[in-house]
């Protein structure tokens, strides 16, 4: 199911948004409190827009609810990773491995096939990733625990795309599903930080809430604007098209966060965007 111009370019805008609120993250001095600002502020913004799109349809709700809880998962994991990874190395692992975990669950749990052209996508980006995961040599215990931790990231980013993508399609009205979904998702992380962190974050909130606002805008923006192209187009396809947010990461992180192994990460995350996009073709 090849997606329309207008929603690759869509989806192409959402994978910017994407890798740019990630390296606000990264870039916070407390980073489960940079994306408790960033995840508090979408889910303000969904509260915003639900009254006027109300509620989607009951079959949803379930996915919803899962949805919510794979976040938790993904935001461990996601942050783990931070603490002891560059963004141009945890990001495009974590990011690039998704489409293919996306690929499985789609075809088990949708009836979704991918076609040669996609095969043959997989098995570039696949090429790519190993290449980054083994940057510096063979894992060792330096680098063993960067490469897991984005592994599992990857895993749980699977498991919420997909979830989002067959909660919309029974949802009735997308911009409800897509508006909830802002809110549910954030919410374990927000009672998170009330139950533990509430002392810090309020000098937290205070010096960053600027770019915390930021970082939510962009990722309301992207959650949204992918979830609602899974609407459309098939699931695999639009998340690996999602994913090319790995090359544009690797960038941030070479050249405004001075990664080291910056231009081979770039080059990787190059490749690992082609390998994408080129599941995205027709045969």
């Amino acid at each position: 199911m090849p997606l329309s111009p207008n929603l690759l370019l869509l989806v192409l805008v959402a994978a910017v948004l994407h890798a740019a609120w990630n390296a606000l993250v990264k870039m916070g001095n407390d980073r489960s409190l940079t994306l408790s600002i960033v995840l508090g502020s979408t889910a303000v913004m969904g509260l915003v827009v639900a009254p006027w799109v109300g509620f989607p349809a009951a079959a949803s709700w379930p996915f919803l609810l899962l949805s919510a809880l794979l976040h938790v998962g993904y935001f461990f994991f996601l942050l783990k990773a931070y603490q002891v990874g560059d963004l141009s190395h945890v990001y495009p692992i974590a990011r690039g491995s998704a489409p293919l975990l996306v690929a499985c669950w789609a075809w088990l749990f949708a009836g979704e096939v991918l076609n040669a052209s996609g095969l043959l996508g997989l098995g570039i980006a696949s090429t790519a990733i190993a290449s980054l995961a083994l940057l510096g040599g063979p894992p060792s215990s330096r680098n063993l625990r960067p490469l897991a931790f984005s592994l599992c990231t990857a895993l749980f980013i699977s498991g919420y795309s997909v979830a989002a993508g067959m909660g919309i399609r029974v949802a009735g009205s997308p911009l409800a599903y897509i508006a909830w979904l802002l809110v549910f998702d954030a919410v374990p992380l927000c009672v998170y930080v009330w139950c533990w962190r509430r002392r810090q974050f309020g000098a937290y909130f205070r010096a960053y809430w600027k770019p915390g606002l930021a970082g939510g805008t962009m990722c309301a923006l992207a959650y949204g604007m992918v979830v609602w192209a899974m609407s459309l187009g098939a699931m695999a396809h639009v998340t690996a098209l999602r994913e090319t947010s790995v090359f544009f990461a690797a960038i941030i992180g070479a050249r405004m966060l001075k990664e080291p192994f910056g231009m081979f990460r770039i080059i990787a995350g190059a490749v690992v965007a082609t390998g994408i996009v080129i599941m995205n073709l027709p045969t």
